[in-house]
């Protein structure tokens, strides 16, 4: 495992943090017993910092997050968690979720605490609520050690938000070889660091679509590396990138991702590389329909509509062709013609799609 200095922290933290968000299932539910197992062996192999969430799996990834610490796990590792910025309504609600985070966990301090998915709106009502505020008490009173957040929205919202508060200690924002300018991008990346933050990276795989992406990025990779470690390489080559997050749901995907974190360096990647994930970055681009990164946020929807695969399937009609796309819509229960436009996903969903106009697009192209 390979490490970095995480910005003004102070820290050190492994180079992969582990994302408590796509834990295993097992008859619908997490694989609680898999999820532990997967979260402690990434630690025993030297992984520092496993990120979670207080709706992440309807409120119980910090819960499991929390049993996987014990027996002297707690010690090894940085926790991180995010205050649900969407559903703070006053004050005092604060005080009240981070309670509840710390009593999930098990913990009696966070070591990185966020404001989750801030963009210009949020950021008002954050100043409004005096939530700076309450977090700097929170980390005077040890509750919580660093802080920062996580960030969906343009890059002038984000060097709005650096610029006006001087407490920041680290980010957290959405960036891979596909999304360059995309949100806070490579411009935030820098200006992040320039500010001495630490920069943590969400999204480095594009929900897993560039872990099997389409077939003519998959043509334009070398092959001497899997599409998923050129990815992570792409992120890990740059020195403003203090780790990046994978969002693991087995245990293949941990000794894989472990394997590369061990070969991580700042620099490693040469010109004639950057030039191929250039190309793949092009043709790309003419392939993606949704820019859905199947993070679940919309869900559930009220009408039944599954919309992370919906979009998969939409998707699909480009990366895997007009027939095999059909049959995977096909064995969706939850297609695109149940949506009534209620537009409360849209309200929740961080790449900001017009989600309810989408579908219409969505049940007509499998109308024909």
């Amino acid at each position: 495992m390979q490490y970095r200095r995480f910005g003004k922290t102070g820290e050190t933290v492994s180079v992969l943090g582990f994302g408590a968000m796509r834990f295993p299932s097992k008859d619908g539910k997490v694989d609680v017993e898999e999820a532990v197992a997967m979260m402690r062996h990434a630690v025993d192999e030297g992984l520092t910092y496993i990120d979670t969430a207080y709706f992440y799996h309807d409120g119980e990834s910090e819960k499991i997050v929390g049993k996987a610490l014990k027996d002297g796990y707690r010690e090894k590792v940085h926790i991180a968690t995010k205050l649900p910025l969407y559903l703070v309504e006053k004050e005092e609600d604060f005080e009240r979720f981070l309670s509840t985070q710390l009593e999930r966990l098990e913990v009696e301090t966070v070591d990185f605490y966020l404001m989750h998915a801030l963009n210009r709106g949020e950021w008002e009502k954050a100043k409004r609520l005096r939530l700076p505020e309450k977090m700097e008490q929170a980390k005077r009173d040890g509750r919580i050690r660093h802080i920062g957040f996580s960030f969906h929205d343009d890059y002038e919202a984000f060097q709005q938000i650096l610029d006006e508060y001087d407490g920041w200690e680290f980010c957290q924002i959405q960036l891979n070889y596909i999304g360059l300018d995309y949100q806070a991008g490579i411009r935030g990346l820098e200006y992040a660091a320039s500010k001495g933050l630490g920069v943590v990276i969400m999204e480095p795989l594009l929900g897993g679509r560039l872990a099997a992406p389409p077939r003519g990025v998959q043509a334009a990779l070398d092959p001497s590396k899997t599409p998923v470690e050129w990815a992570l390489d792409f992120l890990w080559n740059r020195p403003e990138v203090t780790l990046l997050l994978s969002g693991m749901s087995s245990m293949q995907q941990v000794r894989d991702n472990l394997a590369y974190a061990d070969r991580a360096r700042a620099g490693m990647l040469g010109e004639a590389e950057l030039a191929m994930l250039r190309e793949a970055k092009r043709v790309y681009d003419t392939a993606a329909l949704v820019p859905c990164t199947k993070c679940q946020y919309c869900m559930p929807c009220p009408f039944g509509v599954e919309i992370p695969r919906v979009f998969e399937g939409y998707n699909r009609t480009i990366s895997h062709g007009k027939d095999a796309a059909k049959a995977f819509y096909a064995e969706i229960s939850g297609k695109a013609d149940l949506c009534r436009a209620c537009r409360r996903c849209e309200k929740k969903c961080p790449q900001h799609i017009e989600i309810s106009a989408m579908m219409a697009e969505v049940q007509a192209a499998f109308a024909e």
